[in-house]
């Protein structure tokens, strides 16, 4: 994996979302009209000997709370998307990513909508020949059919030999991917945070720069000043990144393209599909076969 740091969190498309403390999406749980469930972090778990891969369903609105371990961890998600929060920085990524946690990083993982989680554990050893600091990266297909294995692998000597060798084919993969250094960032202020954390949960919400001001108690050139302050782009220009972000969310679960389009305030399918290439470089029928989702064509 990137061996050489950081991903570059200059404003981009998407994945990388760049959150403050007080500004993290899952922060504020106990304040959602809408109750998170809180799971059960492991307990007492060996350490991996050199990798463990779980698998666990998660449901709508739950969260792992703040944790760490002693080992590196990979999160990933084969379906749903997934917010990974760490003390300094947080990620929201969709099946084609996944994130990069060194040892003895604190860190939560929740998911909104509900997730199909796949965690793998990486032994001290094998994490020290990764990044150093935590990163989303692109997942390519080997590396998804090779989680996806590793994880339905049974326990027993008999597969010993075959195990060992999915393992070390996960292990190259990793070490061969490279950090995505496009990124969403996220406002520090709490009422900035409010603003972009309800155009997440609906973009099609098309609330002007005003009507926010008014409703975020500011006026309109404060909230315009803060907000290219703190997040690096204007209000529009964030609207249409947050879009594309949940359009592949949309499409991955098996959303048609008019729906989608619908879903997320576009005028038209065309002009959503012209929106999507532009930024994308594809349609998102041709998006959705490369990345194998079950979109519909429409």
């Amino acid at each position: 994996m990137v061996r050489g740091g950081v991903c570059d969190p200059q404003p981009s498309l998407m994945i990388d979302v760049l959150i403050s403390t007080r500004g993290q999406m899952m922060s504020n749980i106990s304040q959602s009209p809408l109750a998170w469930l809180e799971l059960e972090t492991p307990a007492d778990a060996p350490p991996p000997s050199p990798l463990t891969v779980r698998a666990q369903t998660l449901p709508a609105r739950s969260f792992f709370p703040h944790h760490a371990h002693a080992w590196g961890q990979v999160v990933y998600a084969i379906s749903g998307v997934l917010t990974v929060a760490t003390d300094r920085r947080s990620f929201v990524i969709s099946p084609e990513q996944a994130v990069w946690l060194p040892p003895a990083t604190n860190h939560k993982v929740g998911s909104l909508h509900g997730a199909e989680f796949r965690s793998l554990w990486v032994a001290l050893d094998a994490a020290n020949a990764l990044s150093r600091h935590p990163s989303v990266f692109r997942v390519s297909p080997l590396l998804r059919a090779l989680i996806m294995e590793a994880a339905d692998l049974p326990e027993g000597s008999a597969v010993g030999g075959y195990r060992s060798r999915v393992t070390r084919l996960i292990f190259d993969q990793l070490e061969r991917a490279e950090p995505i250094s496009t990124a969403l960032p996220w406002p520090v202020s709490e009422p900035l945070s409010r603003l972009c954390e309800a155009l997440y949960a609906d973009p099609s919400d098309d609330r002007s720069a005003d009507r926010w001001s008014r409703t975020l108690g500011m006026s309109p050139r404060t909230l315009t000043r803060r907000f290219e302050a703190e997040v690096g782009m204007g209000l529009r220009s964030w609207r249409r990144r947050v879009r594309l972000f949940k359009a592949v969310e949309l499409l991955s679960g098996g959303m048609d393209v008019t729906r989608t389009a619908m879903e997320l305030g576009y005028g038209s399918p065309s002009a959503f599909t012209y929106a999507f290439r532009t930024v994308m470089g594809q349609s998102p029928q041709a998006y959705m076969r490369v990345t194998g989702s079950a979109a519909k064509v429409s």
